[in-house]
């Protein structure tokens, strides 16, 4: 049973009535772009079938009451109250939407979900989204479908403390079934950039490594703090003004590790653009490489991978992957692969193979097909 099922049948149990109606928002897979979207770049994801559903009524009482089926737990508070937690992410974005100025009705919700936890795949911003629209649909709010993905941002970046950009909240509003999500992350601009691999032949395969995210938040905010240091250097305002021909020169006024830092930034920039334009010229079996070298950048230069991802690269590619990369913001988490379809079950194989002589946990392995963004699905 999918999450969108479990969420009404957890608030009734819960709550003894039927909710008013489900919402639900997907998880993300990047497809290139990483690390790029708070340096104002460029990323490209698309959404996950993985979804996270949120099934929810107002109520009376002046607060919010969230049950989650993953925890077990119920957790109530109000206006006032400072959640820590998983709740945090519902609280923020009751926080976020109070403080732009949205009068948020107070309501009961049951949290269900697809989207896996700790795989770099936006667990976060799926609730977030899921939850913004549940309430935006609830009191009548009139909250631009354009203005949400900020919203939710600023609930994990001011709420629950996690410095992430705009990218998770953008694929998990934003997105359209069929198409890439291509995000101008300094001025907002959309594009849905046409991507059917399935149509092409093709799988996009998505591995969960089951790699424990090591040190990530504290590892996370400090490639930012490198990367908004090196700007201040350089005098620009994000490494996205910097540009791949005036690199040389910026790397030589930049010392260790920055200067790999902004490598990988100004670099990966320029990979989401070739990216893009091959896809639009219907050419997606020639984004591999592209797909190969953003991970080796990851690798070598933003030094974000670790080796159950390097290990499930390799092994994808010598099976005859097109093109593999890590994908989220690393040190754990996932890989995707460009493959010919026929050989999903051979790439799999080889990565589970390579995890197990390494004595590696068995790697989750699926297929990845670009779906829509966040909305209710239907009433309770």
């Amino acid at each position: 049973m999918k999450a969108e099922a479990r969420a009404p049948q957890a608030y009734t149990t819960v709550y003894g009535e039927p909710p008013a109606g489900v919402w639900a928002a997907p998880g993300r897979v990047n497809l290139i772009g990483e690390h790029t979207d708070y340096n104002d770049g460029f990323v490209l994801p698309f959404a996950l079938p993985h979804r996270t559903a949120v099934a929810a009524s107002r109520h009376d009482d002046p607060s919010w009451i969230v049950y989650s089926e993953q925890t077990g737990e119920t957790v109530r508070f109000t206006a006032d109250d400072r959640i820590t937690g998983w709740a945090s992410y519902v609280a923020g974005v009751v926080w976020a939407l109070r403080a732009a100025g949205y009068e948020i009705p107070p309501a009961r919700l049951a949290v269900a979900s697809d989207v896996p936890l700790g795989a770099g795949l936006s667990s976060s911003a799926a609730i977030e989204c899921a939850v913004l629209a549940a309430l935006a649909d609830l009191g009548g709010l009139s909250v631009p479908v354009a203005d949400r993905p900020a919203l939710a941002q600023r609930a994990e970046n001011e709420y629950v403390g996690m410095p992430c950009g705009i990218m998770d909240q953008s694929a998990a509003t934003l997105s359209r079934a069929g198409h890439a999500l291509f995000l101008d992350c300094r001025t907002l601009a959309v594009e849905h950039i046409p991507f059917d691999p399935a149509a092409a032949g093709l799988t996009v395969l998505v591995i969960d490594t089951r790699a424990p995210h090591r040190l990530v938040s504290g590892e996370y905010a400090a490639r930012r703090a490198a990367c908004e240091r090196a700007a201040a250097t350089l005098g620009l305002a994000a490494l996205r003004d910097l540009a791949v021909a005036d690199l040389p020169a910026a790397l030589r006024r930049l010392p260790d590790p920055d200067r790999r830092r902004v490598r990988h930034v100004v670099t990966e920039n320029q990979r989401v653009l070739d990216t893009v334009r091959l896809l639009r010229d219907g050419r997606p079996r020639e984004i591999g490489p592209l797909l190969t070298a953003s991970h080796e950048s990851l690798r070598d230069d933003f030094e974000v991978t670790v080796p159950e991802l390097d290990v499930a690269v390799e092994a994808a590619l010598r099976a005859g992957a097109l093109g593999a990369r890590m994908t989220g913001g690393g040190f754990g988490g996932c890989v995707l692969a460009l493959i010919e379809a026929p050989s999903a079950g051979l790439v799999t194989d080889a990565v589970t193979a390579a995890f197990a002589a390494l004595g590696f946990a068995k790697p989750v392995a699926f297929p990845a097909t670009p779906g829509p963004g966040a909305g209710r699905l239907h009433t309770g």
